[in-house]
């Protein structure tokens, strides 16, 4: 057998095969999502992306007789390690023919790398953070993921325990169908209605003509909400605008929600519609033509992703998360939304997963996060 090889990737035509490696891996399989091949090429930081303001990485690929089987990004996450007061690296963007011998090869290339910067703890898939795409499908790989959620093939699990990784944290995705709304446990009707009371909840959707401003309020409650949670780390302020930039093409108000209390923004809520049978049929270009294609008559998809519900601190615990939800579900169904997808829930966050569970919602999808932390 010809001998393995494991490259940096440093000239053009190797950051190429890195990005495409994919499309070789998954040809044929009916449940594979192409990625968004120019958003691609920023996150794995061949393009210049704000996340890489603060975090460095790179990107190995391995060849064996001219042929790519693997590839793997390693990467340093400065912000992390000042937040958590720690030395850790990352793994990202992990794709690999079903060869241990290859999937050994690539993890060694990260370990290798991050030890020449006296880093010995390493936490993954991250692509390129928890703010982005992120953990390893587990359970769920009879269907395709929603939008801007990951899949793999179901033996990279035994790849990458086999390579030293254990897992550190499971995030779950649940399922949600406009019939459920019959069932769903009275208790929330009255949880809703005290906290709305309490509060003097006033709801509202995005406005359209301040929407830059809006989204970054959105992101600016995301980043004050989530401080106690595992793994987070807020994003930049340059990450904020970019993303507000990226976002400003695929968000519909009526799946939008802001709750105000004395005039003051205290939650929100919003869900991006399920793009990815779009992107599926346009293989992931959006030039010349694809953006056309993806946003055409966008009241024809039947389902979105409950991307993130989120409340200030001081008012958790009080329902208004719920309050948030019962806002938003008429929303969805005046669009002609069927279903949707809340994704992703950290299995350490209890309240929300009772709250969806009470709520009908129903766990179809589990990703995971590994850790290898060799002192």
């Amino acid at each position: 057998m010809a001998k393995l090889e494991i490259k940096p990737v440093q000239s053009r035509r190797e950051e190429q095969q890195f990005l495409d490696l994919p499309w070789k891996l998954y040809e044929g399989n009916p449940n594979w999502i192409p990625p968004l091949r120019a958003n691609q090429r920023e996150l794995v930081g061949f393009k210049p992306h704000p996340f890489y303001n603060d975090a460095e990485g790179q990107a190995f690929l391995a060849v064996r007789d001219g042929e790519v089987q693997g590839r793997v990004l390693a990467l340093v996450n400065h912000a992390h390690n000042r937040r958590h007061k720690e030395e850790r690296g990352f793994f990202g963007f992990f794709e690999c023919v079903d060869d241990q011998e290859v999937a050994d090869a690539l993890f060694g290339a990260v370990r290798n790398w991050l030890a020449e910067r006296h880093i010995h703890k390493l936490r993954g898939p991250a692509n390129p953070s928890l703010n982005y795409e992120c953990g390893l499908l587990i359970e769920g790989f009879d269907s395709p993921p929603t939008f801007m959620m990951t899949y793999n093939p179901p033996y990279y699990p035994r790849l990458i325990e086999s390579a030293g990784f254990t897992k550190v944290q499971d995030l779950y995705a649940y399922e949600a169908h406009k019939d459920m709304l019959a069932t769903v446990d009275p208790k929330l009707a009255f949880i809703i209605g005290e906290a709305t009371r309490r509060f003097d909840v006033k709801l509202r959707s995005l406005d359209t003509s301040r929407f830059l401003d809006e989204v970054k309020l959105f992101l600016d409650i995301y980043n004050k909400s989530l401080v106690g949670t595992w793994g987070f780390v807020p994003l930049s302020e340059a990450e904020v605008q970019h993303l507000a930039g990226s976002l400003k093409r695929l968000i519909v108000p009526e799946l939008t929600v802001v709750a105000e209390v004395e005039g003051r923004p205290v939650g929100a809520m919003f869900a991006l519609l399920d793009y990815n049978p779009r992107i599926k049929k346009i293989n992931g270009r959006l030039f010349p033509f694809g953006f056309i294609r993806l946003l055409w008559n966008r009241k024809k998809i039947p389902r979105a992703r409950l991307l993130s519900a989120n409340v200030l601190p001081e008012f958790q615990r009080w329902g208004l998360g719920l309050v948030l939800g019962a806002h938003m579900v008429p929303q969805g169904l005046e669009w002609g939304m069927s279903e949707a997808e809340m994704s992703w829930v950290l299995e350490s966050n209890h309240l929300s997963r009772k709250s969806i569970e009470r709520g009908g919602g129903r766990r179809t999808k589990t990703y995971r996060i590994y850790d290898s932390d060799a002192e």
